[in-house]
């Protein structure tokens, strides 16, 4: 397995400069990574993708070696993001894959273009934010993470902790966001994309209810709660395997 992706590249796209690994040979399969996260988070997979499909995978806004001059982060400005670079490299549909924040965002881009997303996996992603989510949000501080979670962040985040604190700060302005994050089940049954969702049953952001309200909206959704999971659940051994047979269309409907 390897640790690090290939050498990506910079595009400016609307007021920021975003960084990008675009590899692999095949149909295009979106990556998108957590909040605080970063494009590297996905090399734990990239061999097995890459193998069978045209990976493109980029540090979203503020994240990684992505600037973002605006001072300001919502998950439908960095869906319109992604959206840019994606016809910036002239791919029409697309199938993607989200953790957490990249979920969000890949239900932006599905009810926003629903004829361009083809299937998508939503690890931990959400319809809206409930008041468990936004209690945690409100106390978002960098002082409250593990220094071994501290070096993580540095290592994602190449200009030190005036960015990461800069993400933190944004990180807790979700919690008075109501508009961003607010996907009714009419608006979520739109949605026409192959949807796979992944539910930790522990995760202390989301009830796993929210995980079953999300199934009966989304009409061709298939749901995987996973035990003992938390929030991005640890799925190792089989996630690819599991999820290249759905990408592939081959999951049963019945």
């Amino acid at each position: 397995m390897i640790t690090s992706l290939p050498p990506g590249q910079t595009v400016t796209l609307h007021d920021m400069q975003m960084y990008y690994v675009d590899a692999g040979e095949g149909e295009p399969l979106l990556l998108l990574h957590g909040y605080t996260g970063a494009s590297n988070d996905w090399a734990f997979c990239f061999d097995e993708l890459a193998s069978q499909y045209r990976l493109i995978i980029p540090d979203l806004r503020g994240h990684g070696r992505s600037t973002n001059p605006s001072g300001e982060y919502t998950q439908r400005q960095a869906a319109r993001d992604v959206r840019a670079l994606l016809d910036h490299l002239g791919s029409g549909s697309f199938q993607g894959i989200g953790a957490s924040g990249g979920g969000n965002i890949l239900l932006h881009l599905a009810t926003q273009q629903p004829e361009r997303v083809e299937a998508m996996v939503l690890m931990s992603a959400v319809s809206y934010y409930p008041e468990q989510a936004r209690k945690i949000m409100r106390s978002y501080t960098l002082e409250q993470v593990s220094d071994e979670e501290r070096q993580r962040l540095q290592q994602r985040h190449p200009r030190g902790d005036e960015q990461i604190q800069e993400l933190f700060r944004l990180g807790r302005a979700f919690a008075e966001q109501y508009d961003d994050m607010n996907f009714t089940p009419p608006y979520l049954s739109t949605i026409t994309a192959r949807t796979l969702l992944i539910f930790g049953d522990r995760d202390p952001f989301y009830p796993v209810s929210f995980a079953l309200d999300m199934h009966h909206a989304i009409a061709r959704s298939s749901l995987w709660i996973v035990p003992n999971g938390g929030h991005v659940p640890d799925l190792n051994a089989p996630f690819v395997p599991s999820l290249l047979p759905f990408l592939r269309g081959e999951w049963k409907r019945e």
